[in-house]
Parts: structure tokens; C-alpha cells; sequence
């Protein structure tokens, strides 16, 4: 992982009862909506060759043959299968069938609420590489799979059911090692077992405070290994509302040491999924909240740095950089980029005192563009002095030659 991320985990942090494995695929939520059409049948051109004579109308039908049947059979059994099946996103790649009704659509739980639920994950061929008889996470927040967070919502209080989940909102193409293999789809089996409303931020204790904005922090590390920056860009901002949520309980200097201590690491790593994203204004700002609380935090120097480079503002950059520097010289990462900048700094010196040759119509002449504007107010004025003082002389002179005259 990029330096970014402290504490870097390969799942999702745990909370009581919890796995730690458990997590929320690296890709975004699909929200297209390439709704199934079910195909119906063709009906065939009218064909009158196959009707019977008029006098035979009257004779008991002829009793269907028995692939005919059988057809029907197939039929009847594919609708009730796409009846028991629900097409969560409309796609095919996530579907829902209820195995033990639930006790009504109203005990369903909603986005925020804390559930507990039991799990089992199976890959296609059977094999379970998970299961958890209480698995408790925050509805709508991805601090689980992305196939629980959407099916979960729609599970009844008691309802078990089988999801049927393409690798896109399980592990993605990295997997999970080593029981997940890359790509690969699971079918999970889950029971509804408790929905709460979510603890009062105001309420919390420094500790807890502390332990919930960790989890979220933590879970953003993960997705930004997946390369997932949008939903790790998401979970860090959940652990800065946290932080920043006014509380009704006193905390130590400890824990309002510890809680600026996440903050900082939360914000530093934003940066970092944000300059990702090609966010540079939004990276700059979070690097300088950074800096404000800690002027001397290399990580928030180096990204500042970065930013103003990636925004062509070499000459800011620079000394940022080698404040930097200044701070951990054996750094061999801000060596490199400040090198790198030195000489796009130089280059880019090298065309603007072209450019203002060009503009001074001297493209040919020596010097910086400076030295050629020093030039110019002097040979004027001198220029205009000679000229005046040849005029008054003669001026004068034609003076005299008429007073004479007269």
C-alpha cells in the first residue's frame, strides 16, 4: 500500500461478534438500471392449414402429446423459479430468494441502523470460506460486503435467505487470500437476526468515540488497498463526522490527544485517495487542515507538495518539499520528487524566457526577459534629449541672425 494508510489491513475491522474478513468489495455501486425483460413467447403467423374441419368440431379434444407436456412442465417450473428469485439491481449479478419468511415488510431494518445477522458464504462449488453466527455492522456505511449492504435492507425481521452474488459486490477481481479466489462469486445465506437504532454520537464515551472512528478509518485503508478511493474517500469522511460530532460527555487530554491523532491520520490518507481521484483542490484542503493542526507532518507536506506539482505551481511546490526534506533527509521518495521537480522547475524557466524574447521581438538577444525591460525607459529618454537640444540651438540662433538684421 502507498503511504498513505496507517495501519493497513487486508479486511474490514471488526466490532463485537464480529469477522474481520468480512468486507465490502473495491467497486463502486452499480446503479444502472438494465432492467430483465422476460422474454415471452413468439406468436406464430395464423396457419389454418392445422384447423380442423368444420364437422369435427364437435369431437373431444385430442390429448397432448407427451413432450408437449413436458415443454409445458419446463414452462410452468422457469416462471415459478424467476418468481422466487428477486433481481436486486435489476442487472442479474445480484439476486435474493427467501428461504424462511420473515414477520413483515414493516420489521424490515434502515440505512444507519446497526444489524446483527448470521452469515454462511459458500463459493460456487460449495466449499464455505465464511461463517458468522453474529455479525453486527452499520447498515449503508460499507463496512461489510456491498452484496449485504444492499440485500440486508431488504431482509424481514427472522428471514433467512440465499444471495446469489456476482465477484463485482463481493472480493472483486483481488479476491481474498487465500481461501477466495479472484472473480469469484459467492452465495451467501443469511438470517436477519437484530436491528437497532445506532448509538447517539453525543452519547459516546471518548473511547468509544475513539474505537468507531477508528473502525471506519481503518475500513477506508482497506478499500484504498483494493484501489477502491471512492469508497475509501466515503469511509474516511464517516470517521470525520465522527471526530468532529458535538458530545454531551466530557472526555480526558488523552482521549482528545488520541481522537486528533485519528483525525490527522484520517485527513492525511483522504488526501491521498482524493490526489488519487485527480482531486487536487479537495486534496490541497485536506493537507492543509492537516497542517494546521501538525506543520511539521512530512506526509501532509509531501502531498501538498505533490498537489501544487500535479497543478504546475513548481515554484510553491518546491520548498514544501524541502521542508520536508529538512525533516527526514534520509526520506529517498521526497528526494526523488523533489529532484523531479527541480528540473520541471528548470524547463519550465527555460520556456517562459523564450516566450518573452518572442513577445519583446528580440528573440536573439541575451539575457533574462528582465534585463531586456532595464533596457529600454533609458534609450529613449536620451534619445528625445539630443533631438530637443539641437532644435532649441537652432531656435536661438535664428534669433540673433533676425535681431541683427533689424
Amino acid at each position: 500500500m502507498a503511504s498513505s494508510g496507517e495501519d493497513p489491513r487486508s479486511g474490514s475491522p471488526g466490532r463485537a461478534g464480529t469477522e474481520p474478513s468480512l468486507t465490502a468489495d473495491a467497486a463502486q455501486l452499480d446503479t444502472a438500471e438494465d432492467f430483465e425483460v422476460l422474454e415471452e413467447e413468439e406468436e406464430d403467423e395464423e396457419d389454418l392449414s392445422e384447423l380442423p374441419p368444420l364437422e369435427d368440431v364437435g369431437r373431444p379434444p385430442t390429448p397432448p402429446r407427451e413432450d408437449a407436456q413436458r415443454t409445458e412442465q419446463g414452462r410452468g417450473e422457469a416462471v415459478e423459479e424467476s418468481q422466487e428469485w428477486l433481481d436486486v439491481l435489476g442487472n442479474g449479478l445480484l439476486k435474493k430468494k427467501t428461504l424462511v419468511p420473515g414477520q413483515g415488510v414493516d420489521t424490515r431494518p434502515c440505512k444507519g441502523q446497526d444489524v446483527t445477522i448470521r452469515l454462511k458464504a459458500m463459493l460456487e462449488d460449495g466449499s464455505v470460506v465464511e461463517e458468522n453466527p453474529a455479525l453486527t455492522f452499520t447498515l449503508g456505511d460499507c463496512d461489510v460486503l456491498q452484496a449485504l449492504d444492499l440485500c440486508v435492507q431488504l431482509l424481514e425481521m427472522g428471514e433467512t435467505a440465499l444471495i446469489v452474488s456476482d465477484a463485482k459486490y463481493c472480493y472483486g477481481a483481488q479476491g481474498r487470500s487465500p481461501d477466495i479466489p479472484p472473480n469469484a462469486a459467492l452465495t451467501l445465506e443469511v438470517e436477519l437476526l437484530e436491528a437497532q437504532d445506532a448509538p447517539d454520537l453525543e452519547l459516546l464515551s471518548g473511547k468509544e468515540k475513539i474505537e468507531l472512528a477508528n473502525r471506519k478509518r481503518e475500513r477506508g485503508n482497506f478499500f484504498y488497498q483494493q484501489a477502491d478511493y471512492v469508497l475509501a474517500i466515503n469511509s474516511y469522511d464517516i470517521a470525520l463526522k465522527i471526530i468532529g460530532s458535538s458530545s454531551k460527555v466530557d472526555f480526558s487530554p488523552d482521549e482528545e490527544s488520541e481522537l486528533l491523532d485519528v483525525k490527522v491520520k484520517c485527513l492525511n490518507n483522504l488526501a491521498a485517495s482524493q490526489l488519487k481521484l485527480d482531486h487536487y483542490e479537495a486534496a490541497l484542503k485536506s493537507c492543509n487542515l492537516v497542517l494546521e493542526h501538525q506543520p511539521g507532518n512530512i506526509k501532509a507536506l509531501f502531498r501538498k507538495g505533490k498537489v501544487l506539482a500535479q497543478q504546475g505551481e513548481y515554484r510553491e511546490a518546491i520548498p514544501i518539499l524541502k521542508a520536508a526534506l529538512k525533516l527526514e533527509p534520509s526520506n529517498k521518495t521526497i528526494h526523488a520528487e523533489l529532484s523531479k521537480l527541480v528540473k520541471k522547475h528548470a524547463d519550465q524557466k527555460t520556456v517562459e524566457t523564450e516566450m518573452y524574447r518572442k513577445m519583446l521581438g528580440n528573440p536573439s538577444t541575451a539575457g533574462t526577459p528582465g534585463k531586456c525591460k532595464d533596457k529600454l525607459p533609458w534609450s529613449i529618454p536620451w534619445k528625445w534629449l539630443f533631438g530637443a537640444t539641437a532644435i532649441a540651438l537652432g531656435g536661438v540662433a535664428l534669433s540673433v541672425v533676425i535681431a541683427a538684421r533689424n
